[in-house]
C-alpha cells in the first residue's frame, strides 16, 4: 500500500536532549500532576496489600495499551486465560499450547504485555537498570509469540520505519534512521540516568524521545508506555509499580500524536510537557478513584465473606478472588492453600449469595469457570 509522505514530520536530529526547558509554560500543570501523583502514592503506601488489590489495574493497562496498537481483547478473556493456566505458575503456562486451544492471538499478545511488564519489574528489583539491553529483553518477551514473532523480537530495527495514519494512508512521522539509532539510544539512556530535570519532566521527555526513536519494528508504543511506569517507580516517585497511563493516552490519541510531531517539527518540548502533565494528573485521579473503589470493596467483602463462609480461611478466599476474579476451583485450591472440599463448599456458598457467577459449567474433567462480579464490574474496560 502506497503511503503519502507529503505531511510527514522527520525526527529531530541533534536536538535531544533539549538544551533548555521553559518551565514557566507548564509550571501549573506540573504542580497539579505532582500533587495528584503524591496523593495516589500515599494511597499505595497506606494499602498493606497493594499487590493483591491493584493486580486488576495491571490487567487493565495490558488490555488498553495493547488495544492502542490494534490488539483488541477484553479483561474477561485475559482472566479466563489465566484461570485456564490451571495450577501452574503463570510464567510456566505454555503460550504455544494455550494458543492451540481456541484462544485468540490478540489475547495471547495482551498476556505477553502483562508478563513482560512484570518480568521487567522483577529484573529491576534485582538491580538491573533501564538500558538498551533491558528494553531488548522486554521486546523479546513482548513479541515472543503470535504476530509479533515475525517482527524481530529482541532486535533493534535495521530499516526505516514510520508512524502512519493507515486509514488516510498518510505517513505522520519518520523516526530516527537505523544508522543513527544506537547513538540516539545511548543519549536517551544517559539522559534517563543523569538528566537534570525533575522526575515527571524527565519521564515526559524520555517517553516522547523513545517514541520518536521508534527502535523496534513493532511494539514501540507498548514499551514506551511501560517506560513511564518503570521510571516513576525506579525514581521513588511511586512506591509500588502501579501507575498506568494508557487510558488517558487512548482517549486523547490524536492529540498525543500531534503533540509528539510538534516536538520534532518545532522543538516544542513544552507543549508536550503540558500534555504529559495533564495526562499524569488525570490518570492519577482516575487510578486513585478505581483503587479506592477496589479497596472499599475489599473491606466490605471482608465482612461479607467472614459472615457467609464462617471459616478461618475466609480472608484467604477473599484474597484469592481479588487476585484471580475469574477462576476455576483447581486454581482456587492450589493458590489459596484451601483444601478441595473446603474450596468446593466456599464456591457453593458464594454462588448462593450471588457473590460469584458461573461463566462456564463444568465439562468432563474441566471444572466450572466462575467470575467474582463485584470486582469485575469495577475494572472491565
Amino acid at each position: 500500500m502506497d503511503l503519502n509522505l507529503e505531511n510527514a514530520v522527520n525526527y529531530h536530529y541533534d536536538k535531544f536532549p533539549p538544551g533548555s526547558i521553559r518551565y514557566e509554560r507548564f509550571i501549573e500543570p506540573l504542580v497539579k500532576a505532582t500533587d495528584a501523583v503524591a496523593r495516589y502514592d500515599q494511597m499505595l503506601k497506606n494499602m498493606h496489600n497493594s499487590e493483591i488489590l491493584l493486580a486488576p489495574l495491571r490487567n487493565q493497562e495490558a488490555v488498553i495499551s495493547s488495544r492502542m496498537e490494534g490488539t483488541v481483547s477484553t479483561m474477561d478473556e485475559i482472566l479466563k486465560y489465566e484461570a485456564d493456566c490451571g495450577i501452574k505458575h503463570e510464567a510456566d503456562c505454555d503460550i504455544e499450547a494455550g494458543s492451540s486451544t481456541n484462544v485468540r492471538s490478540e489475547v495471547i499478545e495482551t498476556i505477553l504485555y502483562q508478563r513482560a511488564l512484570k518480568a521487567t519489574q522483577a529484573a529491576m528489583k534485582d538491580g538491573y537498570k533501564l538500558s538498551k539491553s533491558l528494553i531488548k529483553a522486554i521486546h523479546q518477551r513482548l513479541l515472543f509469540y503470535g504476530r509479533g514473532a515475525s517482527k524481530s523480537p529482541g532486535m533493534f530495527k535495521n530499516e526505516q520505519n514510520y508512524i502512519a495514519d493507515k486509514l488516510k494512508r498518510n505517513i505522520l512521522f519518520i523516526p530516527i534512521s537505523p544508522e543513527k539509532l544506537q547513538e540516539g539510544l545511548d543519549k536517551l539512556f544517559l539522559y534517563i540516568e543523569e538528566g537534570p530535570h525533575p522526575t515527571l519532566v524527565k519521564t515526559a521527555i524520555a517517553h516522547i524521545e523513545f517514541e520518536a526513536l521508534h527502535p523496534f519494528k513493532d511494539g514501540n508504543g507498548r514499551i514506551g508506555r511501560m517506560l513511564i511506569t518503570l521510571m516513576l517507580w525506579d525514581s521513588g516517585t511511586i512506591s509500588a509499580p502501579h501507575f498506568y497511563i494508557s487510558g488517558y493516552l487512548e482517549d486523547n490519541k490524536d492529540r498525543y500524536i500531534d503533540t509528539m510531531r510538534n516536538v520534532s517539527e518545532n522543538s516544542d518540548w513544552e507543549s508536550w510537557c503540558i500534555f504529559f502533565m495533564e495526562a499524569v494528573e488525570q490518570q492519577a485521579i482516575r487510578n486513585l478513584t478505581i483503587a479506592e473503589s477496589i479497596r472499599a470493596l475489599y473491606e466490605n467483602m471482608k465482612i461479607v465473606f467472614s459472615d457467609a463462609l464462617s471459616s478461618k480461611w475466609s480472608v484467604n478466599a477473599l484474597d484469592f478472588v481479588f487476585t484471580n476474579p475469574v477462576f476455576r476451583n483447581n486454581k482456587f485450591t492450589h493458590k489459596s492453600g484451601i483444601s478441595p472440599a473446603t474450596a468446593a463448599r466456599f464456591t457453593r456458598v458464594l454462588l448462593e449469595k450471588n457473590l460469584i457467577v458461573t461463566v462456564e459449567d463444568a465439562s468432563g474433567r474441566k471444572p466450572a469457570l466462575y467470575s467474582f462480579e463485584p470486582l469485575m464490574e469495577l475494572v472491565r474496560v
